[in-house]
């Protein structure tokens, strides 16, 4: 994970209705859902829904395959945790000074 790719993933989930889509395929877990149960959950039109599964689909963060006439949606649980992650793992590390984060190179 690099910052590219984390402003990817928040730049997906960046709606309010896409972050209640992301939760409750989150609380599903991996059984998920399918594109008809979260409709009903979230009481989105299927348009609009289709629209906010194609942000999160095409950034990763979720996964959608084909049961005969149905879809089934997961959260892409790794490319949650991986987010998760990178965000927290440098918390309170400390900023050091100017100088030395120049030195390292990240100033």
């Amino acid at each position: 994970m690099n910052d590219e790719r984390a402003s990817q993933l928040l730049s997906a989930l960046g709606n309010p209705t896409r972050i209640r889509l992301y939760r409750l395929l989150v609380r599903a877990g991996p059984d998920g859902l399918t594109v008809g149960e979260v409709q009903r959950h979230l009481e989105v039109p299927a348009s609009t829904l289709a629209h906010h599964f194609s942000a999160l689909v095409s950034a990763g963060l979720v996964r959608q395959a084909r049961h005969g006439r149905e879809v089934l949606c997961t959260a892409d649980f790794p490319a949650m945790d991986g987010l998760i992650a990178y965000l927290s793992d440098e918390c309170c590390l400390g900023v050091g000074t100017l100088e030395e984060a120049a030195a390292a190179g990240d100033g």
